[in-house]
C-alpha cells in the first residue's frame, strides 16, 4: 500500500505498472515520470520502467489492510490495456470482491475494451469505474461506461484540455475535474471548469474540484468561487 496525495483518494494499488499513451491526455503522464523515476532509484517493481508489467505478487496486498480505506487501482498503468489478460483483470475483481471493507476506484482511458469485456466481468458493489475525458472529442467513452455493470461509474475530466458543453451525464455518479500540473502543464481557462460544475449541479451529479494545476500546483489550489467543492458518491455499506 503506498499512501496517495491524490485529493479524491487515500492510499494506492498497483498490480499492473505500465502502458503506453493513446490520447492528448496521455502527453505529460505523471506515471511515467514517476516509474522512471523509480527505476532509477533502483525499486524492483519499477526494473522495466514504464513497460506493461504484471505484479502477481501484489495481487492479495489489500486484503492484508485492515484499516478501511479509499483504494486507487493501478495509478501507475491501465487495467484495461489490450495486452493485460481478462483472467488477470478478474482476479483483481475478485480480490477487491473479497476486500469488501474497502472502497477501489479504477479509472481507465480505454473505454472501448472495458464496454467489450464487462459480460465477464462480475462488479463487486465496492467498486467505482471511472473513465477520463479530457476534452470533447473523447466524450465517447462516457457511454462506454455507461454501457457497463459497474455499481458507481465516475469521470475523471483530467487534464481538462478544452471546453466540454452539453455532457450526458445520465446514470453517472460523479465528476472529478483538474487542470494539468508539473513540466509543460497545458492551461486551463477558468469557464471550461465552471461549465462543467454548471452541469453537474443542473444534472445533480456530485462535483470534485481537484485542482487548478500549472507549474506551481500548490500555489495556484484548489479554490473555485470562493470555495473548494469535495463532493462525493454515495457509499456503498461495506
Amino acid at each position: 500500500m503506498s499512501k496517495s496525495s491524490i485529493e479524491w483518494t487515500e492510499s494506492t494499488w498497483n498490480p499492473l505498472t505500465g502502458c503506453n499513451k493513446i490520447s492528448p491526455g496521455c502527453k505529460h503522464c505523471y506515471a511515467e515520470r514517476m516509474a522512471k523515476r523509480l527505476k532509477g532509484m533502483g525499486v524492483a517493481k519499477y526494473q522495466n520502467g514504464f513497460q506493461l508489467t504484471l505484479h502477481e505478487e501484489s495481487l492479495e496486498e489489500p486484503l492484508k489492510w485492515t484499516k478501511p480505506q479509499m483504494i486507487f487501482v493501478n495509478s501507475m498503468s491501465d487495467l484495461f490495456h489490450k495486452d493485460v489478460p481478462l483472467e488477470f483483470i478478474q482476479e483483481i475483481f475478485d480480490v477487491i470482491r473479497r476486500a469488501h471493507w474497502h472502497n477501489f476506484q479504477l479509472l481507465t482511458k480505454r473505454a472501448e475494451r472495458l464496454s467489450e469485456i464487462d459480460p465477464h466481468l462480475s462488479w463487486p458493489d465496492n467498486l467505482w469505474m471511472g473513465v477520463s475525458v479530457e476534452n470533447a472529442d473523447y466524450t465517447f467513452r462516457i457511454n462506454h461506461l455507461r454501457q457497463t455493470h459497474a455499481k458507481t461509474k465516475f469521470l475523471s475530466v483530467e487534464p481538462l484540455l478544452g471546453p466540454i458543453p452539453g455532457m450526458n451525464l445520465a446514470g453517472i455518479n460523479w465528476v472529478i475535474v483538474g487542470g494539468e500540473s508539473g513540466p509543460g502543464a497545458r492551461p486551463l481557462a477558468r469557464e471550461w471548469v465552471t461549465e462543467i460544475r454548471d452541469q453537474c449541479l443542473t444534472a445533480k451529479v456530485p462535483f470534485f474540484f481537484k485542482q487548478w494545476g500549472g507549474t506551481n500546483k500548490k500555489k495556484a489550489g484548489r479554490e473555485l468561487d470562493g470555495r473548494t467543492w469535495d463532493e462525493l458518491p454515495a457509499l456503498v455499506p461495506a
